[in-house]
């Protein structure tokens, strides 16, 4: 059943378009990513989709009923209500159905209608009615779903009493996140639904998505997500859509076989319409050949000629350098102890990186990531222990927020005033690779998007030329290309590194060892994310088959006596068996030595001996009788031992 679709729709604001002649159809169960550049137009469409937005012609058709359930980017939940109560307003339907059912119960009670019995029947049946609709809507089990999604939101251990205007915003986008998921829509569209989730809480939303009864509708930059996800990639570029079946990994091998293979026909075309321009340009003047040349300028007319593909649009373009290399020893953390506002986030912290290193800091939201990063670069003060620097080390730091990104300044002279000595000329040539251009390097900084302040603070982070690149979240905020691009400066980057991330493809690519930090100790695996995840899987089931065996030994006197009785009770049924068998056993051959005796008289029979066919036909009942019955009595014998 189709539940959404968009004919030709276009959007434009102001004399630029943003979207123009999109085509895209979801079906109950579709699993459909939305993929294109920062600015592309796709949270627009989403929003024209959820009828936020209006959208300038076209067509945008949803059958009557269908319910969609809209999560824009970085949505928070405002309510005055505590978690579990904004959570069970979601089923305020149920809640008054159940209300009746239970009304229906004290009338049925009531001897005024006991002793009625067509009032009783009518209630009765009324009674069964909404009995069968509460179950179907999931009446018995909406407070275990509750629990179900908030435990998997991560709020498991949170006291559901707490007031939601007392959250922080990171929390508070999490809770309209597991608030839109108990809705259940039947088409369910999420605006980067990964931002502020850590990877223990992804991998659960994954599977909670890949289960999802409904449709869904995905913009996100997580490739790792969209990959578990989707089975439909609907691309917009240049304000256009084109649609691709298959994950995120499928979309780009058959993007790139795409583009090919539109190329190789425009050439085709161009080939055969330059000799078809040749043949009019020399033979249109001959008298002999005039016919022919008018019937192929005419061939010329007609043809439906096509645009060389474009292919992908401009990408940014840099790598990381180093001024000089740095010793073999990059960083030494002992003992560290780090405490916020009275609260110690670790403590006796231990962590060593040598040159060349690639480290993934990983762990759950709060574990203390980011602020054992800036008790690192000095940005937080240490209560004990001590960080030691390599010799030779200059670090480059790349903070999440860009929290240094918030001044007045043009974008040119904030990268301009950290190297003075630079050429102008230089300087946009720096900016222009990460595709600030024309009068893009003349905007304040502190009006710039999340994704163009994260391309500004790289590029001022290229420029450092450091040989350790401590980095927190360094893919928030970049699209998909965006990404691919770091990911391959990351990789030819001769420095060290160390950085948090939760993007999980990232994690794969860069990553040559994982630090989990977890109640404040850090576990090194020597590997990247999937190895991490395949030795995580390892640990838990051996403490699985550890615990059992606990179990077992604990276990053990009461099950040698259960044993022992099983043991008896089948060797009893094995006798009962036996018995069972020489008595059908010996029944079998009375009626096989009857048969054969049988025969063996007929055998006498003049009228048969005489009949040879006749005859032979017989004593191959009575050879097949004696075999049966040497098989029995062995069988017999045995059974008697």
């Amino acid at each position: 059943m189709i539940i959404l679709q968009c004919n030709n729709l276009t959007k434009s604001f102001g004399a630029e378009p943003i979207l123009s002649a999109i085509k895209l159809e979801i079906q109950t169960g579709d699993r459909v990513g939305l993929v294109g550049r920062n600015g592309a137009g796709k949270s627009t469409l989403l929003k024209i989709i959820a009828g936020q937005l209006s959208y300038d012609s076209g067509d945008l058709m949803k059958p009557k009923g269908v319910e969609i359930g809209y999560l824009a980017q970085d949505t928070g939940l405002e309510s005055q209500l505590s978690i579990w109560d904004e959570m069970l307003s979601v089923f305020k339907p149920l809640q008054q159905l159940e209300k009746q059912i239970r009304s229906i119960e004290e009338k049925m009670a009531n001897p005024e209608y006991f002793e009625t019995p067509s009032l009783y029947d009518k209630l009765l049946k009324e009674y069964d009615e909404k009995q069968l609709e509460f179950k179907d809507k999931g009446g018995f089990q909406y407070e275990s779903d509750i629990r179900s999604v908030l435990a998997g939101m991560n709020f498991a251990e949170f006291d559901y009493s707490t007031k939601i205007s007392n959250l922080s915003g990171g929390q508070k986008t999490r809770l309209a996140l597991a608030k839109l998921l108990l809705t259940k829509p039947d088409l369910l569209i999420l605006d980067e639904p990964t931002n502020h989730l850590d990877i223990e809480t992804l991998t659960w939303l994954e599977n909670y998505l890949s289960g999802y009864k409904g449709a869904i509708l995905i913009v996100s930059h997580d490739r790792y997500f969209l990959d578990r996800i989707v089975t439909q990639i609907v691309e917009i570029s240049r304000t256009y859509s084109r649609k691709y079946t298959g994950n995120y990994s499928a979309y780009l091998e058959e993007k790139a076989k795409q583009y090919e293979l539109d190329l190789k026909q425009f050439e085709r075309q161009q080939s055969e319409i330059a000799k078809l321009e040749d043949f009019v340009q020399r033979n249109l003047a001959r008298a002999s050949t005039t016919k022919r040349a008018q019937s192929r300028r005419k061939q010329l007319e007609r043809m439906d000629k096509l645009d060389r593909p474009t292919g992908s649009e401009k990408s940014a373009s840099f790598s990381f350098e180093i001024e000089r290399q740095s010793g073999n020893e990059v960083l030494r953390v002992d003992n560290l102890t780090v405490a916020y506002n009275e609260t110690t986030i670790f403590s006796q912290l231990k962590l060593a990186i040598n040159r060349g290193e690639s480290v993934a800091l990983i762990g759950p939201n709060g574990a203390g990531k980011s602020t054992l990063l800036k008790a690192i670069i000095g940005k937080l003060l240490k209560q004990q222990g001590t960080i030691r620097l390599g010799s030779n080390v200059k670090v480059g730091y790349y903070d999440q927020e860009q929290a240094n990104l918030k001044s007045n300044k043009l974008v040119l002279q904030e990268l301009w005033d950290e190297h003075p000595l630079l050429p102008e000329k230089e300087i946009r040539t720096v900016l222009g690779n990460f595709l600030f251009s024309g009068d893009d390097v003349l905007k304040p900084v502190s009006t710039l998007s999340g994704g163009e302040k994260a391309r500004l603070a790289l590029a001022k982070l290229m420029m450092e030329k450091a040989n350790f690149l401590i980095l927190d979240e360094p893919t928030n905020h970049l699209d998909l290309d965006a990404k691919e691009v770091l990911e391959n400066a990351l990789i030819d980057y001769p420095g060290t590194l160390l950085f948090v991330s939760h993007d999980r493809y990232f994690l794969n690519r860069i990553a040559t060892r994982m630090a989990e930090l977890e109640n404040g100790v850090i576990t090194d695996y020597l590997g990247d994310y999937d190895y991490y995840v395949e030795k995580k899987e390892e640990t838990k089931q051996r403490e699985l088959l550890i615990e059992r065996d606990q179990k077992s030994q604990e276990a053990l006197p009461a099950q040698k006596d259960k044993q022992a009785y099983e043991l008896d009770k089948e060797q009893k049924k094995r006798e009962r068996q036996r018995t069972r068998r020489i008595a059908e056993i010996e029944r079998q051959m009375e009626e096989t030595e009857a048969l054969i005796a049988a025969n063996e008289e007929a055998l006498c029979d003049p009228e048969i001996y005489s009949n040879h066919e006749r005859a032979q036909e017989i004593q191959e009942q009575i050879d097949n009788g004696n075999d049966q019955l040497e098989a029995l009595m062995d069988e017999w014998e045995q059974l008697q031992d």
